[in-house]
């Protein structure tokens, strides 16, 4: 498998680096109407349906990008979303759903997952079959945008724990409430009190929509992941060509000079990890033991490198100044979203019989 980047891709990546390049404080909402605008979000939708039907790799590319660019945006769960309704949709719900996400509409995504540990709407919601659907009850943590700029939800909670549905984020008896955590995004406990999901079933044919609309999730948040590793090992060995000690920069020395190296390691390893998956996902394979390495490796890889670009920094580094201190903050809680590297790990442990 050749996992270099063609002359598009690289188009791609390029053209989204340079939209993005100073942009960190910019708002939410404007800079969502511009990334649909671009055309963003119709990257993952067919051109049946008014998107422009790239390869997964390609959209891993972008959330690569806006993590590179220390942006919080509702790209990844939209993109997750819509690829699961792309993959599982009906004909009548590619057209509904997929034109509104190519349209700009974004999409929050709400897993029941008893127990909370995928961090991304890990609770204890249930669904209750009804007489032309099923009824959804109880209450979902730490979902990303959830009641902001998010207009539909992704609702993983069915009668047999296997389906999806989206649901209108406006519906009578769905509720939020903004929690303070340590992520740069917007993070809400979202609760669903007797909300009606009639006719909207994403049908699983044969896997699990759920744990397939997770995997695309966890593979973008990696590509968001990747990306802001590699602005911290830019601004590190920026820095170090700068910072003067002794009369020389400090880039110079030899321990510091092994400090940038194995942030470089991580960051590679990463990205190729992330490119995997991308690629198997996308595709349609049983990409399963792949995304799960990707997250193991990346959540691993991320903090180190922000562990040891914070070091070389020194004492800037901390500030509230500097955008170090975001990018930490970031990894922390992304490493802990769809299930950090232990759970992977154990994950893989088992599919191997370990």
């Amino acid at each position: 498998m050749d996992l270099t980047l063609t002359e598009d891709q690289q188009l791609v990546q390029t053209t989204a680096r340079e939209f993005l390049a100073g942009r960190s404080d910019a708002a939410t909402a404007g800079l969502w109407k511009e990334i649909v605008e671009l055309g963003w979000t119709g990257l993952a939708v067919p051109e049946s349906y008014g998107g422009v039907g790239a390869d997964f790799l390609d959209v891993c590319l972008l959330a690569e990008e806006l993590g590179r660019a220390g942006l919080a945006t509702p790209f990844v769960p939209t993109v997750a979303a819509a690829s699961t309704v792309t993959r599982f949709g009906t004909t009548q719900q590619k057209t509904q759903w997929l034109s509104a996400v190519a349209g700009g509409r974004s999409i929050g995504y709400v897993r029941a997952e008893p127990g909370g540990h995928w961090g991304a709407g890990g609770s204890g919601l249930t669904a209750t079959p009804s007489v032309d659907g099923y009824t959804v009850d109880g209450c979902a943590l730490f979902v990303p945008f959830a009641l902001e700029v998010t207009d539909l939800l992704l609702v993983a909670a069915t009668p047999d724990g296997q389906a999806a549905a989206l649901v209108d984020g406006g519906t009578a008896g769905i509720t939020g409430e903004r929690l303070d955590v340590v992520g740069n995004e917007p993070v809400y406990t979202v609760t669903f009190d007797g909300v009606p999901v009639a006719g909207q079933r994403l049908i699983p044919g044969g896997k699990s929509t759920v744990d397939i609309a997770t995997a695309y999730a966890t593979v973008l948040t990696c590509a968001e992941m990747v990306g802001g590793a590699q602005a911290v090992l830019d601004k590190t060995v920026d820095y170090a060509g700068q910072r003067r000690q002794f009369g020389k920069p400090i880039g110079a020395f030899q321990a510091v000079q092994h400090h940038c190296a194995n942030m470089a390691i991580d960051v590679l390893g990463a990205r190729f990890a992330t490119y995997e998956a991308a690629w198997r996902l996308g595709t349609g394979s049983d990409a399963t033991t792949e995304v799960s390495t990707a997250k193991a490796v990346v959540s691993d890889a991320y903090q180190r490198v922000c562990a040891l670009g914070h070091q070389v920094h020194g004492a800037i580094g901390f500030t509230a100044e500097h955008d170090l201190h975001r990018y930490l903050r970031h990894a922390t809680a992304a490493a802990l979203s769809y299930g950090d590297a232990e759970f992977h790990l154990d994950q893989i442990a088992t599919r191997l019989g370990l």
